[in-house]
C-alpha cells in the first residue's frame, strides 16, 4: 500500500532508483528528464500482479489440498464424543436449539444464522428439543441427545477453514509452500480446535470470515488486472462471493461488521485509484463499478442478514423467556400473546390492567403476601406476565350517589353512566382479587431504601372505604400518547400517563431492580419524588366495563410487521450487548490476547479439564509478524519523506500492499475491542488471530521466495524445510497441549512442566499423577448431571478463585434447602473432614487480593463484592470429593455473551438506594393496619398475610 493509497506499481526496479541516486541526497524528489510513459500511466492495471485462480490450481496443490483437508478432519473430529456432557456455552447455544424446535421466543445479543445451522444439525439428527443443557456437566448419553451431530456443524465449519486458507494464501499470490504452512498453522491451532468440538458461534463465524477473505482476496486479483477482468463472469463471481461472506458473517455475530470495515476500506481505495485513471476509466464506467459494489457488498449483505431474520420470526412463534425484552407489540405478534381488540374508553368502574412502558412492558400487581419489611403490607410488584392478579378496578375518589344514599363497594359503576377518565383526574385502583387498594406512604423500599423513594403497597380489606393515601391523580404525557383524543381523556394503549400520589406528590415508578426471594425475584415498584419520566410512564392494556357493550370504540396494538420487529430487536440486541459490563471469573483485555497469556476454563470432569488456551508457536510467530509489518511501514513511511525511491520497485510495493491488506484486516478485528467496556475474553481474538496467520505466511511467502538478495529465493529447499521446521515445532507444541483441547487424560507432572506462566490458570490439581489411574478410575454415571467443571487454580495468595457464577446482591448459597435435600452426595466409601466457607477478592483482572491489599485501596477505589458460597469436600486422604452440589467444585461460570440480561434483573440497586437507611415512621399505617386484622379477625375472615392462596410467579 503506497503512502498515497494507491495498490497501483511500477515497473521501475529498485536498484535503479539506488544507482541513480547519491548517497548525500536532498529531499526533492524531481527529476532532470521527463519519465517515460509506463503502464501505470496507461490504466489502473497493477504491475507485477498476474491471475491467481484457485479455479485453475495444478493437480499437485489439489491433491496437497486434500491431504491437508483429511489431517484438518481427523484432528478436528478425534474423539468428538467427549466429553459426553454440556460443556460451558453449549449451556445457552443448545439450549438456543431446544427454543428453536419448541418455536419459544428468546432474545441473544448474537444474529441468528449460527444457531439456526445447529438447530438444524440436531433436528436432522432426530432432536426433540426436549433436553434443555440447563447445566454444565449435564449428561447428554442418558436422554439421547445427539450432540455429536450438533458438534459436527462446529467441526465441519473448523474443517472447511483450512482449504479455505490455503486458497486465500495462493490467490494472493502465496507459494504453495506458504500456503500449506498457513493450512497446517490453522489445523494445529489449538485454541480453533477447542472451539470447533464444541456446540459454539465461533467456529461458524471463523469460517465465514475465511470465506470472505477468500471472496474479496480473488476479487482483488480480478480487479488488479485491470480493465480486461472488469464485468467478467469471474470478476462478478468473487465480487458477489464477498457479499454473501459478508452477510453470512454478521449474520453470525456482529463481529462480522468488522469484517465488512476491512473490505470497504480496501473498496474504497480501489475506487479511489479507479478515480485517478482518466484515460480508460470514464465518469460513467466509475459510476458503473460504483453501483456494482453497492449492489453486492452493500445491498447483498443487508438483504441476507434480513432473511437470516425472518427466518428465526418464523421459528420463534410462541412466548418464551425472551419476549419479556420486547415491546408490547412486539409480543402481541406471538401465539397467545395477541389480544381480542378491547374498549378504547377507560371509564369509572373499568376493570383494566396497566403496563410499565420503559421496562419490557410488566403489568402492575399485586399478590397476597407482604412485605417483610417498612410497612408490612402486601406487596407491589411489576410481573412480566397475564395474570388475575394484574386486574385492577378504577375508581373515583367518592362514592356515586344513588336513591338512597352512596352506593357502596368497588362495583357501583357497573349500572351507571359511563364516566370518562380526564387528564387531571383523581382515582383509586382496587385489586378485586385481594380486596386492598394501591398505597404509598412515606415509607423507604424494602430494596431501594433512598429518601426519594416511598413504599408501593395494596392496603385494606373488603368493605373498607380507604384513606386519603390511596389517592392517585392521573396526568396524561401528551407527548407520548397517539391521537388527540388520548391526550385529553385516557383511552386504551393510546394514552401514556403517570399516576402521581395526591399526599406525598411521588409518581408510581418501576425500574430494573429485581426483589428477593419473599417477592418472587419480580421486579420493584416504588413511588419516585424524581423518577425519570420513561420509568413513570404506564399505559392501559385491558379494558372491560359492563356499560361499554359490543359496539363501543374498540383497539388493539398495531402491528409492527416484519421491519418493525426487526429493527426493535436490533436495538435491544445493541442495549443488551453494551451493558454486559460486569466482571467476569475468565475475561481478558485486548492487551494479553496476542501474547496468550490466559485463557478460558470450559469443562472439568472425571479428572480431565478442558480449557481455551492456544498454540503458543501459532500466536507468538504470528504476532511477530504483525510486528515486523509494523515496523517495516513505519520505516518505509520516514525512508518515503525523506525522498527515497522504495515504492518503485514491484517487490516492495506488492510486499507493502499485499501485507498491508492482511494486516488492515487484522488491526480492524482487533482495536475495536479496546473501546468497549463489556466482558471480552480470548476467543474474542480469532478472527484478529486469523489475519495474523496469512500475514506470517505471506511474509515467509516473500522472504524465502521473492524478495532477491536473501539468497532463500535461489534455493527453494530452504524454504520448503523451513516450513517444515516450523510446523514440526507447531505439532509437538499443539500436541503438549491437547489434553486441554480434548480431555484426555494429563498427569500433574506434565500439566506443570509445560505451564510457563502463572497467568495460564487452568488447574494442575484436577489432573491424576499418573496415567496408570485412568484406566482403573470408573466414573459414577448417577451423578452425571451434577458434575462441575474444574476449580479455578490458585493463585500466588494461595487461595482458590470463585469458580461459580458470580452472585449480585445479598449473599447466598448457590443451592436451595430444597435443592440440597435432592442433591447428590458424596460417594458412601469416602469420609467427610470438613467444610469452609470464605470470601475473596478480586480485581478487574481477576487476580486475588489479600486483606493488606484489600485494606490499602480502600477509599481510593470503588468495589463491588460478588458473593458465592462453595463447598470442598476432603477425604481421609486429601482428595477432594465431588458433593453434586452445583459449584462445589467450581463451574466454569455461564459465558455472559449470549441471550443478555432477564429484563428485570439489575446491574446493581440505584446508588442511592445504598446511601440512606429506611428512617421514615410506620406508626399511622402499621396502627390501621392492626385495626384492619382485628376487624378481619372478629368477622371472621382471613387476615392479612393469613390467606392460603400462592403468590403467582
Amino acid at each position: 500500500m503506497t503512502p498515497t493509497g494507491s495498490p497501483r506499481l511500477d515497473l521501475q526496479e529498485n536498484s535503479q532508483a539506488r544507482n541513480s541516486r547519491s548517497p548525500a541526497r536532498t529531499p526533492t524528489r524531481t527529476s532532470a528528464q521527463p519519465k517515460p510513459a509506463t503502464k501505470r500511466d496507461a490504466d489502473y492495471t497493477s504491475a507485477g500482479v498476474s491471475d491467481h485462480d484457485v479455479f485453475l490450481l495444478p493437480g499437485s496443490d489439489l491433491q496437497l489440498l486434500g491431504i491437508l483437508t483429511v489431517v484438518a478432519a481427523v484432528v478436528r473430529l478425534f474423539r468428538i464424543y467427549q466429553p459426553s456432557s454440556v460443556v460451558f456455552d453449549e449451556v445457552h447455544f443448545g439450549g438456543f436449539a431446544s427454543k428453536y424446535i419448541k418455536g419459544r421466543f428468546f432474545m441473544d445479543v448474537h444474529p441468528p444464522l449460527a444457531k439456526l445451522l445447529l438447530t438444524l444439525a440436531g433436528w436432522l439428527a432426530g432432536f426433540d428439543g426436549e433436553f434443555d443443557f440447563k447445566d454444565i456437566g449435564k449428561d447428554y448419553l442418558e436422554p439421547g441427545v445427539p450432540y455429536v451431530a450438533m458438534r459436527l456443524l462446529p467441526a465441519i465449519c473448523g474443517i472447511l477453514t483450512v482449504p479455505t486458507i490455503f486458497l486465500t494464501l495462493k490467490a494472493a499470490g502465496c507459494r504453495t509452500t506458504s500456503a500449506a504452512l498457513g493450512a497446517g498453522l490453522v489445523i494445529f491451532e489449538n485454541g480453533l480446535l477447542t472451539q470447533s468440538r464444541l456446540i459454539l458461534l465461533d467456529s461458524p463465524l471463523m469460517a465465514f470470515t475465511a470465506f470472505t477473505a477468500l471472496a474479496w482476496t480473488c476479487f482483488t486479483n480480478q480487479h488488479e488486472q485491470g480493465p480486461s477482468k472488469a464485468f467478467e463472469p469471474s470478476w462478478w463471481f468473487w465480487l458477489m462471493a464477498t457479499g454473501l461472506g459478508l452477510g453470512a458473517t454478521a449474520s453470525v455475530k456482529w463481529v462480522g461488521l468488522f469484517t465488512i470495515a476491512w473490505v470497504g476500506s480496501l473498496t474504497l481505495l480501489q475506487l479511489w485509484v479507479l478515480l485517478g485513471d482518466t484515460r480508460t476509466v470514464t465518469p460513467r464506467l466509475w459510476w458503473k463499478h460504483f453501483l456494482a459494489r453497492v449492489f453486492s457488498l452493500i445491498i447483498i449483505p443487508i438483504g441476507f442478514y434480513m432473511i437470516m431474520f425472518a427466518i428465526h420470526f418464523l421459528c420463534l412463534v410462541n412466548p418464551g423467556d425472551g419476549d419479556g425484552f420486547m415491546s408490547s407489540e412486539f409480543q402481541a405478534t406471538l401465539n397467545s400473546k395477541s389480544m381480542q381488540d378491547v374498549p378504547v374508553d377507560v371509564v369509572m368502574g373499568s376493570r383494566v390492567s396497566i403496563r410499565h412502558h420503559n421496562t419490557q412492558g410488566g403489568y402492575l400487581h399485586s399478590h397476597n403476601h407482604m412485605y417483610p419489611t417498612g410497612s408490612k403490607q402486601q406487596q407491589i410488584t411489576l410481573y412480566p406476565h397475564k395474570d388475575e392478579n394484574n386486574v385492577w378496578i378504577l375508581e373515583n375518589q367518592t362514592q356515586p350517589e344513588g336513591l338512597d344514599g352512596p352506593i357502596t363497594g368497588p362495583t357501583a359503576w357497573d349500572k351507571l353512566e359511563a364516566t370518562h377518565i380526564h387528564d387531571g383526574s383523581i382515582v383509586r385502583l382496587y385489586h378485586p382479587t385481594t380486596d386492598r387498594r394501591l398505597h404509598s406512604h412515606d415509607v423507604r423500599p424494602p430494596v431501594t431504601e433512598a429518601d426519594w423513594q416511598n413504599e408501593v403497597s395494596a392496603y385494606g380489606y373488603e368493605g373498607f372505604e380507604g384513606d386519603a393515601n390511596d389517592l392517585f391523580r392521573i396526568e396524561i404525557i401528551k407527548s407520548m400518547s397517539d391521537g388527540s383524543a388520548a391526550k385529553l381523556r385516557v383511552r386504551t394503549i393510546q394514552t401514556k400517563f403517570k399516576l402521581v400520589h395526591v399526599m406525598t406528590g411521588c409518581v408510581l415508578f418501576s425500574h430494573k431492580v429485581k426483589l428477593p426471594d419473599w417477592a418472587y425475584e419480580q421486579q420493584e415498584v416504588t413511588c419516585a419524588k424524581q423518577g425519570t419520566l420513561p420509568n413513570s410512564a404506564w399505559y392501559i392494556e385491558q379494558n372491560e366495563h359492563p356499560m361499554l357493550g359490543a359496539d363501543a370504540e374498540k383497539v388493539n396494538y398495531r402491528n409492527p410487521g416484519f421491519l418493525g420487529k426487526f429493527w426493535e430487536l436490533q436495538k435491544v440486541m445493541w442495549r443488551t450487548n453494551a451493558g454486559l459490563v460486569e466482571s467476569h471469573a475468565w475475561d481478558s483485555r485486548p492487551p494479553s490476547w496476542p501474547v496468550l497469556r490466559r485463557g478460558i476454563n470450559f469443562w472439568g470432569k472425571d479428572h480431565r479439564q478442558i480449557y481455551l488456551i492456544g498454540n503458543p508457536i501459532v500466536w507468538w510467530s504470528s504476532t511477530l509478524a504483525v510486528s515486523i509489518y509494523i515496523a517495516f511501514k513505519g520505516l518505509a513511511v520516514l525512508r518515503w519523506q525523506r525522498g527515497y525511491s522504495d515504492y518503485n520497485g514491484n517487490i516492495f510495493k506488492r510486499f507493502d500492499y499485499e501485507i498491508g491488506t492482511s494486516v488492515l484486516g487484522w488491526a480492524f478485528h482487533y482495536f475495536p475491542f479496546f473501546l468497549m467496556q463489556r466482558q471480552l475474553f480470548l476467543h474474542h481474538y480469532f478472527p484478529a488471530l486469523y489475519f495474523a496467520i496469512i500475514t506470517f505466511c505471506q511474509i515467509y511467502d516473500f522472504a524465502t521466495s521473492r524478495i532477491g538478495g536473501l539468497g532463500l529465493r535461489e534455493r527453494p529447499s530452504i524454504g520448503k524445510a523451513g516450513a517444515m521446521l516450523l510446523l514440526v515445532f507447531s505439532i509437538v507444541a499443539f500436541t503438549v497441549y491437547a489434553p486441554l483441547a480434548y480431555g484426555n487424560p494429563w498427569t500433574q507432572s506434565a500439566c506443570k512442566q509445560v505451564k510457563l506462566f502463572d497467568t495460564w490458570d487452568w488447574d494442575c490439581g484436577t489432573f491424576h499423577t499418573s496415567l496408570d489411574q485412568y484406566a482403573t478410575f470408573s466414573p459414577n454415571a448417577n451423578n452425571a448431571a451434577q458434575t462441575d467443571s474444574p476449580v479455578v487454580p490458585a493463585q500466588p495468595g494461595g487461595q482458590a478463585p470463585i469458580g461459580g457464577e458470580q452472585q449480585e446482591g445479598n449473599q447466598k448459597p448457590l443451592v436451595s434447602p430444597e435443592e440440597a435435600k435432592v442433591t447428590p452426595q458424596a460417594q458412601a466409601d469416602k469420609s467427610v473432614l470438613n467444610r469452609e466457607e470464605r470470601v475473596e477478592y478480586r480485581d478487574q483482572d481477576g487476580n486475588l487480593l489479600d486483606e493488606a491489599q484489600v485494606a490499602a485501596l480502600e477509599g481510593k477505589v470503588s468495589f463491588q463484592t460478588r458473593y458465592e458460597t462453595r463447598t470442598r469436600i476432603v477425604d481421609a486422604a486429601g482428595n477432594e470429593v465431588a458433593d453434586g452440589m452445583p459449584g462445589a467444585e467450581g463451574f466454569a461460570p455461564p459465558h455472559p455473551d449470549v441471550e443478555g440480561r432477564n429484563p428485570e434483573t439489575p446491574d446493581s440497586n440505584e446508588q442511592e438506594a445504598r446511601e440512606q437507611p429506611a428512617t421514615a415512621a410506620v406508626g399511622d399505617d402499621v396502627g390501621k393496619e392492626e385495626d384492619v386484622e382485628q376487624g378481619k379477625a372478629r368477622g371472621g375472615k382471613p387476615r392479612p398475610a393469613s390467606e392460603g392462596n400462592e403468590a403467582t410467579r
